[in-house]
C-alpha cells in the first residue's frame, strides 16, 4: 500500500478551479456523468483496490488556512466561491470503480459542482499507482537526471535561435509519475530553464511561487450542448459565460471540442475581440495555428496581439518546430505534460505517460460528445447524438 498520494485540495488542475468558480455561479443544480478511459491497450483492473483506498482517503482533504489565504489573493476568485469550497469535500460515493475482466471501470455521477475536481487527482492517482508498481526503481533523482539530459538537448537545437518568445509551461498533473517526480521537475525548471513561470498545479504554484494558469476544458463545452435553449448555439453560450465570470482573466478559448472550424465559426469579432488567444489540443498543430491567424487576420485585429497555446502531447521537438514556425507572428506557450513529469528512461524500465482520460459524457441526464480534431479522440457513446452534432455544426469525419 502506498501513502496517501493526494495530500491538498490544490494538487488539481487550475482550469477545475476556474470551471468549478463559474459553475458554482450559474449552474450549481446541474448533474453530469463522467466515465474513465485507457486509450491504450493497459489492463489497470488489477489497481482497483489500491485505487479505492485512495480515493477514500482524499475524503478527508479540506482547504488549510494558508491554502484559503492563497486563493483569497488571486483577484479573479469571489468571496462566496471561497467561502463554500473551503467547505466542500471530495465525496467517494459519487465513484462506482470496477475491474471488468482486467479493464478498469469509473463512472462518476452527481452535480456537477462536485464531479468536477475528481478528473485531474483521480487520473494522477492511478498513474502514480500503476508507475510505482511497474517501475519502482525509478524517482526523483531520476527524472532530474533525464531531464537535465533533455534540456542540454534542447539547448544545444536552439542555440543559434531566438527564443526570447519560447514560453514553457508545466502541464503534467494528470499523467505524472508522481507528485515527487513533478515538483522537483518543475523546481528545477523554475531555476534552470528560460521563460518558465508556470504550471497548471495549483499546489505547485502555491509552494513554488509560479503563476497557475488554465481556464475551461472540454467538459466546460460539452456541457453547454444541453445547457443552451438549442444546440447551434451551445459553444456561444459557453464563451459568453465564461466571459461573464472572468470578463478580464483567464482569456484562453479551447478550439477542439466540435472541431477547430466549427469554433471559428462562432467566434466572432465580440469573442476574438474579448479573449486574450486560443489553445490547441487536437489535430495538426500547424494547421491549427494557421487557421487561428488567418481568422484574426479576416476580423481586422493583430495576431501578434493574440496567444496561441499548444498543449497536444508535446514534446521539445515539436515545439521547437511549432516555434520556428509561428515566432514574431503570434506569441506563443508551450504546455508540455507527460514529457517532463513522466518519461523517465532506466536500465530496468522505460516509463511512458498512460493515456488516460475522464471525460464527461452526460448533462442534465442527456449525452454530451467531444469531436476532437483528432478522431480519436473523440468521446461518446451516443451514435444519434454524435451525427446531431456533425449536422448542427456541419462537421465531416
Amino acid at each position: 500500500m502506498l501513502p496517501a498520494i493526494i495530500t491538498s485540495i490544490l494538487d488539481t488542475d487550475a482550469y477545475k478551479l476556474h470551471m468549478q468558480q463559474a459553475v458554482f455561479h450559474y449552474y450549481p443544480e446541474v448533474t453530469v456523468v463522467a466515465q474513465f478511459r485507457c486509450r491504450s491497450d493497459d489492463l489497470l483492473g488489477q489497481y482497483v483496490d489500491e485505487i479505492i483506498r485512495q480515493v477514500k482517503l482524499m475524503e478527508s482533504l479540506a482547504l488549510s488556512d494558508d491554502e484559503f489565504n492563497y486563493l483569497s489573493n488571486i483577484s479573479f476568485f469571489k468571496s462566496d466561491y471561497l467561502n463554500w469550497l473551503k467547505k466542500w469535500r471530495f465525496n467517494s460515493d459519487l465513484l462506482t470503480i470496477k475491474n471488468e475482466d482486467g479493464v478498469l471501470s469509473i463512472t462518476i455521477e452527481g452535480k456537477w459542482l462536485d464531479v468536477i475536481l475528481w478528473e485531474v487527482p483521480l487520473l494522477a492517482v492511478i498513474s502514480e499507482i500503476v508507475h510505482k508498481d511497474r517501475s519502482p526503481n525509478i524517482g526523483v533523482s531520476e527524472a532530474l537526471a533525464r531531464l537535465k539530459d533533455k534540456l542540454a538537448l534542447f539547448n544545444e537545437k536552439t542555440a543559434n535561435m531566438d527564443m526570447s518568445g519560447f514560453n514553457l509551461m508545466d502541464f503534467g498533473t494528470r499523467r505524472r509519475y508522481s507528485f515527487a517526480v513533478q515538483e522537483a521537475v518543475v523546481s528545477y525548471l523554475k531555476t534552470h530553464f528560460h521563460n518558465f513561470y508556470s504550471t497548471s498545479n495549483y499546489l505547485l504554484a502555491y509552494r513554488l511561487g509560479l503563476t497557475p494558469v488554465g481556464t475551461q476544458a472540454h467538459e466546460w463545452f460539452q456541457a453547454h450542448q444541453r445547457l443552451s435553449a438549442n444546440l447551434q448555439d451551445c459553444q456561444r453560450n459557453a464563451l459568453q459565460v465564461w466571459l461573464d465570470e472572468y470578463p478580464h482573466d483567464l482569456g484562453i478559448a479551447l478550439t477542439d471540442c466540435i472541431t477547430m472550424d466549427a469554433f471559428l465559426r462562432d467566434f466572432d469579432l465580440h469573442f476574438a475581440s474579448h479573449y486574450q488567444g486560443l489553445r490547441h489540443d487536437s489535430g495538426d498543430s500547424i494547421q491549427w495555428g494557421e487557421k487561428a491567424i488567418a481568422h484574426y487576420q479576416q476580423l481586422g485585429i493583430d495576431p501578434q496581439t493574440k496567444l496561441l497555446v499548444f498543449s497536444d502531447s508535446l514534446n521539445f521537438d515539436k515545439a521547437i518546430k511549432i516555434y520556428q514556425h509561428f515566432n514574431h507572428r503570434v506569441k506563443l506557450s508551450f504546455g508540455v505534460g507527460g514529457f517532463l513529469a513522466c518519461d523517465i528512461p532506466s536500465k530496468d524500465a522505460n516509463t511512458k505517460a498512460l493515456n488516460i482520460v475522464l471525460k464527461l459524457t452526460e448533462c442534465n441526464n442527456q449525452s454530451v460528445a467531444k469531436l476532437s480534431d483528432s478522431p480519436g479522440k473523440t468521446i461518446s457513446q451516443d451514435l444519434d447524438f454524435i451525427d446531431e452534432l456533425k449536422r448542427t455544426f456541419s462537421v465531416k469525419q
